[in-house]
């Protein structure tokens, strides 16, 4: 499928088939399987891809390499995660070292991570909350975190008792300590084009 916006391949197809379509796509595409269906996005225009890589910098330094920072963890940009049989693409994920010492050489990953970032557009925004979100809480991700380019916030949650919990949601140039990060502060205008801010929502 090629478009500009978010889509779905279905009509009955297997998984087999929905895989093979999976491996087809090409590299301007974003393919994942959801309840065996293929949802096929675009790659993320700068906004997106702003936000998505200078949070991989920010927290790669400490929590990843220690340098100013805990270190402790495995911090990857677009892992592939295959949870059961939902194959899911996160913008960033993370894995403690606890958990996963060493880095496998693997081209996807079947243990769940601890915390997974989703940078939600127009297109994308109800299929990370809506379908992503949930799948992320059953395979027993711990935390997880929203960012909004556009509307430049982020928001943070807890998995509890099977359910996501709102911690909270930051946003313009606020410089937050959040879970499960909390021990550096995040310079939140650095994931934002320059120009002017959002106008506020009325109500």
């Amino acid at each position: 499928m090629h478009s500009e916006s978010i889509g779905s391949i279905q009509d009955g197809m297997s998984r087999e088939e929905a895989w093979a379509r999976l491996m087809q796509l090409p590299e301007n595409e974003v393919g994942e399987i959801i309840a065996g269906e293929l949802i096929v996005s675009p790659r993320p225009a700068s906004p997106h891809a702003l936000a998505a890589s200078t949070l991989a910098m920010e927290l790669g330094s400490p929590f990843q390499r220690g340098r100013g920072g805990p270190g402790g963890w495995w911090i990857l940009v677009e892992p592939e995660l295959h949870l059961g049989e939902d194959v899911l693409i996160p913008d960033l994920a993370g894995w403690r070292v606890e958990r996963m010492p060493v880095m496998p050489d693997v081209a996807a990953f079947t243990l769940a991570p601890d915390w997974v970032c989703e940078v939600v557009s127009p297109s994308t925004g109800a299929l990370d909350r809506i379908r992503k979100m949930p799948l992320y809480a059953k395979a027993g991700v711990r935390d997880a975190w929203l960012v909004d380019p556009l509307a430049r916030f982020l928001e943070s949650f807890r998995l509890q008792d099977g359910h996501w919990l709102r911690l909270g949601a930051w946003g313009e140039d606020e410089r937050p300590r959040v879970e499960p990060f909390s021990a550096i502060e995040l310079e939140l205008r650095a994931l934002w084009l320059p120009g002017d801010a959002p106008s506020p929502v009325a109500g």
